[in-house]
């Protein structure tokens, strides 16, 4: 199953809808673009977590960020906070929040499988621009 942020309709009209300011696509594209909501949503899909343990799960976040990112995401409507007392208070993924998981699977499945492809084309590219670059440097 393959999923479209846009229907193929619609990206085949560059005028059309999905360039609009106020169109719906661009709101889930600003969403799963964010460095580490995706991450975040991940990290909730298959329980509640508290902040410390979505820190530990999630490498290189720092307290700050991964807090400013929940919250960006509470707005959304994605995920909750349950504070059941001061030290106590778990996030978890909202009704519509689920709704990405399957997504968000795909898309790391995609990357699993072509990461090792971009990375490689990445290398190339750099070893390209520099062998370009020693030429230009002896001419």
């Amino acid at each position: 199953m393959s999923y479209l942020l846009v229907p193929s309709m619609l990206m085949q009209n560059a005028a059309g809808p999905a360039f609009l300011a106020d169109c719906p696509t661009r709101l889930a594209v600003e969403i799963i673009s964010d460095k580490w909501a995706v991450l975040v949503l991940f990290g909730l899909s298959h329980q509640p977590r508290r902040h410390g343990e979505l820190v530990d799960l999630i490498g290189g976040i720092s307290r700050k960020v991964l807090t400013q990112t929940l919250r960006r995401l509470q707005q959304y409507g994605l995920v909750e906070r349950h504070a059941e007392a001061p030290k106590r208070v778990e996030y978890s993924l909202t009704d519509l929040g689920r709704t990405l998981v399957e997504p968000i699977e795909v898309l790391t499945n995609w990357a699993r499988d072509y990461g090792g492809a971009i990375a490689d084309f990445q290398e190339a590219a750099e070893a390209a621009t520099s062998a370009r670059g020693s030429r230009a440097a002896r001419q």
